[in-house]
Parts: C-alpha cells; sequence; structure tokens
C-alpha cells in the first residue's frame, strides 16, 4: 500500500528552502523539506511539523500545490517503496533556519544556485513546473 507523504514549498525573495536529505532515500541530495503523515494528522499539520523538525523554522501550511508519485524498485525489479507526495505552499511565520532530524544542511537557494547542487529529480521536475529558474 503507497504512504502517504508531503513536502512544505517556502520561497521567499526569490530563494526556496531546500533540506539536504540524511537518509535514504536519496540521501545526500538537496530536496523539499518534507516527510511522512502520521495517522490523524492533516496534510496542513504534517508540513507544520515535518519543517519545524527539519528546519527549525514554524510555518503556516497553506493548499497543495503539486501531488505525484514516487516508486523505486531495485535491480531485480522488487518494489523498494511507493509514495503519494502532496507537496504544499508554506510561509515562514517564526524561527532560526538550523537542520536537525533527518536534514544534513537546510539551505535557500536563488535558482541560479540550485543549477550547482545535487537535488533529487522529483525536485528537479518540480522546480521547471513552478518556472522556479535564473
Amino acid at each position: 500500500m503507497p504512504q502517504v507523504a508531503i513536502g512544505g514549498v517556502i520561497i521567499e525573495n526569490n530563494k526556496i528552502l531546500l533540506v539536504k536529505r540524511n537518509k535514504e532515500p536519496h540521501k545526500g541530495e538537496w530536496a523539499i523539506p518534507g516527510g511522512s503523515v502520521k495517522l490523524g494528522e492533516t496534510l496542513q499539520w504534517a508540513v507544520e511539523r515535518e519543517i519545524l523538525e527539519e528546519t527549525g523554522l514554524v510555518v503556516s501550511a497553506k493548499d497543495p500545490i503539486h501531488v505525484f508519485d514516487l516508486i523505486e524498485r531495485d535491480k531485480q525489479g522488487h518494489l523498494r517503496f511507493h509514495y503519494v507526495i502532496v507537496d504544499l505552499r508554506a510561509d515562514v511565520v517564526a524561527g532560526t533556519l538550523h537542520p536537525s532530524d533527518d536534514a544534513a544542511d537546510a539551505r535557500w537557494f536563488t535558482p541560479k544556485e540550485i543549477t550547482k547542487l545535487r537535488i533529487t529529480k522529483t525536485t528537479k521536475e518540480f522546480l521547471k513546473k513552478i518556472k522556479f529558474r535564473r
């Protein structure tokens, strides 16, 4: 059964907040911050919790802006995982940016700076979709 996950898309002053993943899948790559939705949580609550845990920022989550499947298989074709990921827009309310929990790093990036990063395939696709470029 697919698992539901969320991402928090935060853009301020033409910079987007990304985290460097500290766990699989995609350890070491930069991505939209987020994680799994816990039983009983709304999508907005999950975004607000995950962003706080990963970045130290208190955010107010808005409506969904992007939904996609993340399905990965091993070399033999066996299913490793299947996530249905819902990205929501969010605004920073308070806090100081510092990575924690399963984020190795957390930073703000301009469109030009992103071109030099090792980012996840799904994050690249999303950034093209919203035209976050230089």
